[in-house]
This record gives C-alpha cells, structure tokens and sequence, in this order.
C-alpha cells in the first residue's frame, strides 16, 4: 500500500489561542517565565511546552517543522530561514574535518558550491558522482565516507535517483543517507524508501508563492536534538532561524500542495508530450523514453504525478534568451530562477541556478548552453499555454 503523505497533512488539527482555525503567530523574539527555575529548566530542555528565545524554537516554527515530518514520515522535522540554511547546517552537523562526503554531481548550484569551495576549509571533502550509476557511488566510497547526497529528482537535468538501491548502499556502509526532495514532495517519499534524512527548500512547491525563502530537516527525533543542541548544534549555532510569521504562512500554503502538485504534474506531462512531439529535445520524468521513468514509476506516490519541471534544449544561450524573452513578453511566464509558482518560470540553468559549476564539470553533465529549465505554472487551460509556447518557439527560429 502506498505511502499517503497529503492525509497526514490533512490529519494535523492545531486550534487558535482564542479558538482560531489557524495556529497563533508567536510574534516574539524573547518569552517571560513566573520562575527563575523554570528559566534554567527550559535552558536545559527539561521543561516540555515552554520557549526560552525564538532562535531556539518557537510555536510557529514547531508547528510548521511538525507538518512537514508528517508529510515526509520522520519522527520530527526542524525548519531554517532557507533551503541553504537547511542543507549547510545538516552537512556540518553529520561531518567534522576529515569526514569525506559522496554526493551526485547534478546538485543545485548553491549546494554543489558549498561543497566544493566551502567545506573543504574545514577538511571535508566530497567525490561528486553519477548518481544514477550505482557501481560509480559504491566504488566512490572510502573509510572517511560519513554521508550520501542526493536529490530525488536532480537539479537541473531531472535525474532520477534510485533512493531504495542507494539506501542499500548507504546502509552496507554505514553511511547516514541525505535526500534533497525539494523538486518532489508529495511525489516522492524519500524516508519510506529508506532515507535517513529528508530536506526541502520551502520556497519552492511547498510555499508555492515565491513570497519567503525557507527550508526543512527531517529526521529522526535524535538527529533533530543535535541540530538544536545548545553547545554543539549546526541549525542553533549558525543561526539560521524562520521567522514565525513567514513559517505561519509556509504551513497555511503546505494545505494545498496536494491540489497544486498534481495541476503542476498534469501541465508539465502535457506539455513534455507536445515538445516531444515537435522534435524538441525534451526531459522529464514522466516520458517513457527519460531514463529515470521507471525508476520513478516504481517508487513514486500515483497520486501526485511527475512533478513540475522539465527542460528542453533549443540549441545555443542566444536562442534561449530570445525564446524566454520573447515567453515573457508574451504573458506565458516569467524569467526568473526558483520553482513552484502559480506562473511558469523558465531559466538557463548553466548561467544562472548551477552558475557556480565550472563550465567544464556542467559539460561533463550534459548540461548545454540552450538548456532552458520550465517550472510549470498552474495554468487552467494548458492546451491554449502550449499553442502559445509553440508560436513564440516558431518566431525566434527553434524549429527548422
């Protein structure tokens, strides 16, 4: 039986201070205590229920961070001020300088970036691999391994990550299993395919309304505790703490992800069908001929689809800019980085969201200079979308 992620959403009931159908915003950075001791309890984390300064904790952040780990099926979820808050703080948390680290080379850029400029300060080091290539990451591990990394769905070239057959690994080697599903939820369960730590950017689908920036760790209670420790907790120490009135607005819009998720799907399948059909060099998971699609079949939550991203190639940078442009121009979206939105937004990844990958490692990847990456809007009618795309797509030249 599948893995039902929207009715453990749905199944979470919070009230109001006063009765409300929505949870009270905590709108304080700092809370009161009637003793001293209970001060010192709460510092100490002995006393349930109560809130000492709000890069601690806070009842907005806890709410939200519990709705997620029902969604994803951890015990217990921890939310950051960004998706890089989320993702930095978690690697720093599993590795200490001579750890060694396996991740997929199709990462996005800002995490591709920390791990190959930053951390090496630290003595942490990383083998970037094909993550699809199951021999490569096995023999890619050393004695110094601590971490796998990957993303369910990759960042930009939707590669799709076979997270059952790289939990094996990760488990034969002991190694602690770090999935990013940002570009997935609902999709994708990544802890019931044997993840041990989930995370998101919320920005994206999750808040679907390209208003805040956040992110998410999900885990097991034990792991969430080390993150928040005092004394020695990478999402503590950095600080990279939500504000409770965005986290009150993340959690309103996570209501609708299943709605959202699955109008995304459909609108990305249509038009990754059409594009395929006009002899545009299309990807996207829910192809029959995109290497992944079976991998994603088998693993994925029917309901939701193959998510909202697909890309096509156009031929050269210059094609690609003239198409965006002229999309823009025309109303059909917005050119513009990030995902999820109501609106198609469509990029050229090498130039912008995976920048920071050397020109020489993006060609390795098979990622071209008219790559154009479409996060597919919420349009109502798809079909009137796709004549448009089509008669902007003939006017620039894409079509021979």
């Amino acid at each position: 039986m599948k893995y039902k992620p929207a009715d453990n959403i749905q199944d979470l009931q919070y009230f109001g201070e006063y009765g409300g159908v929505n949870p009270s915003i905590s709108d304080s950075s700092t809370y009161t205590f009637l003793s001293a001791k209970t001060m010192f309890d709460t510092f100490e984390g002995n006393a349930e229920g109560c809130y000492l300064y709000s890069r601690h904790s806070s009842p907005s952040n806890l709410y939200l961070g519990e709705a997620l780990a029902a969604m994803e099926g951890t015990e217990t979820a921890n939310v950051a001020a960004s998706g890089m808050g989320a993702i930095t703080s978690t690697l720093l948390q599993l590795c200490q300088a001579g750890d060694h680290i396996v991740s997929s080379r199709t990462v996005y850029g800002g995490t591709y970036a920390f791990m190959k400029n930053f951390i090496p300060k630290f003595n942490i080091q990383t083998s970037f691999v094909d993550i699809t290539n199951l021999e490569q990451v096995e023999a890619a591990i050393t004695k110094d391994t601590k971490v796998l990394y990957c993303e369910s769905v990759s960042n930009p070239l939707l590669e799709v990550a076979d997270i059952e057959a790289l939990a094996k690994i990760a488990k034969k080697h002991q190694l602690t299993f770090v999935v990013d599903n940002t570009f997935s939820p609902l999709s994708i369960s990544p802890k019931e395919l044997g993840a041990d730590v989930v995370i998101h950017s919320l920005t994206k689908f999750i808040n679907g309304s390209s208003d805040t920036v956040g992110g998410v760790t999900c885990g097991s209670q034990e792991f969430i505790n080390a993150l928040r420790s005092v004394n020695d907790g990478a999402n503590m120490l950095l600080g990279p703490t939500m504000d409770s009135m965005r986290a009150a607005s993340v959690l309103k819009n996570l209501r609708t992800l299943h709605i959202r998720i699955k109008q995304h799907s459909k609108n990305a399948m249509f038009l990754a069908e059409k594009f395929q059909q006009d002899g545009l060099r299309t990807v996207y998971p829910g192809l029959k001929d995109h290497p992944g699609h079976e991998t994603f079949k088998r693993m994925m939550n029917q309901d939701y689809g193959f998510g909202g991203l697909l890309t096509i190639d156009v031929g050269s940078l210059e094609k690609a800019n003239e198409l965006m442009e002229l999309m823009q121009e025309k109303n059909l979206g917005y050119l513009a980085v990030s995902l999820g939105f109501y609106k198609t937004l469509f990029s050229a990844p090498g130039s912008s969201t995976s920048s920071e990958i050397p020109i020489e490692e993006q060609e390795k990847m098979g990622l071209s200079n008219g790559l154009i990456r479409f996060s597919i809007g919420l349009d109502n009618d798809i079909e009137r979308t796709y004549k448009m795309m089509k008669s902007c797509m003939q006017e620039v030249g894409v079509f021979n």
